[in-house]
């Protein structure tokens, strides 16, 4: 058995939602650290030399891809770039979503046009950059690893933005039917669905509010971009070599938190202040 199963020397990973400068930038980082090489991909060519390019300049081996995943024509150009990449085709890693702030609101209210626009931002570019990168493995007959951000939001309700929460749902449905029909030629699918996260993108309709991070959030504060692609890096890792079609949850406990649980993550109903504070003890 190798030292360190979580090296990725001479392997490619491809990582969709590359240049965001939150998680999928992260992820590109932390992957290529390891030791792969990463086809960094963003619709973005501005995003991809702000945020790209000084990874590469680092020595890292990373190349950058402008391509929009939500089109035949950019995933061709993705797996193109495959093609000619020093090393062995063995990752993916979906992290291209997200919601428009102009998209959330009450479900009696959400567009059919914006429903459309949500489920080819965060499912169509999921299922055709997986479904590409696991038809080149099987045609080259090796072994891989696709994993993809869902979110919590797509593992319980999601009030007030359902067209997001819907599609990252479909997501996971995704990841489990993919794990089974690609098992038997070893190439797993997974999933980590975060909590709130602090990243340029989530800085657009949530502000800086550590008390309030500490009421909502058991772990009381939000998740960092370098936590989701720690998680990651694992379910692309040999460390995960036998974990397939699952959805590991990076929260920092919120969903294990009823909505009768208080800020101490005690239940809120007691009245007998003495007998909370026993408890805790």
């Amino acid at each position: 058995m190798q030292d360190n199963l979580l090296k990725l020397d001479g392997r490619i990973v491809v990582v969709s939602g590359a240049a965001g400068g939150g998680i999928g930038t992260t992820v590109t980082r932390m992957v290529a650290g390891a030791g792969a090489t990463v086809i960094a991909v963003s619709r973005s060519q501005a995003n991809l030399q702000r945020h790209i390019a000084p990874l590469a300049s680092q020595g890292l081996a990373v190349t950058p891809v402008a391509a929009d995943a939500q089109t035949e024509e950019g995933v061709a150009a993705v797996m193109e770039c495959v093609r000619s990449a020093r090393g062995t085709l063995y990752g993916l890693v979906n992290v291209a979503g997200g919601a428009a702030p102009s998209t959330w609101g009450r479900s009696t209210r959400l567009s059919r046009a914006d429903w459309h626009a949500l489920f080819a931002q965060n499912l169509d570019s999921m299922f055709f950059m997986s479904g590409a990168v696991a038809a080149e493995l099987r045609a080259q007959g090796r072994p891989g690893s696709l994993v993809s951000i869902s979110s919590i939001s797509g593992v319980n309700s999601a009030p007030f933005h359902v067209g997001y929460g819907a599609a990252k749902a479909a997501m996971l449905s995704v990841v489990r039917t993919m794990a089974l029909e690609l098992a038997l030629d070893g190439i797993r699918v997974n999933a980590v669905a975060p909590g709130p996260t602090a990243t340029p993108a989530s800085g657009t309709y949530v502000g800086e509010d550590a008390q309030r991070d500490r009421r909502a959030i058991p772990m009381g504060r939000r998740g960092r971009p370098e936590e989701i692609a720690g998680a990651v890096l694992f379910l692309l890792s040999d460390l995960s070599s036998y974990i397939t079609g699952q959805c590991l949850i990076v929260d920092g406990g919120i969903n294990l938190r009823w909505s009768h649980l208080a800020e101490d993550n005690t239940p809120a109903f007691l009245k007998d202040e003495s007998f909370r504070a026993a408890m805790k003890r």
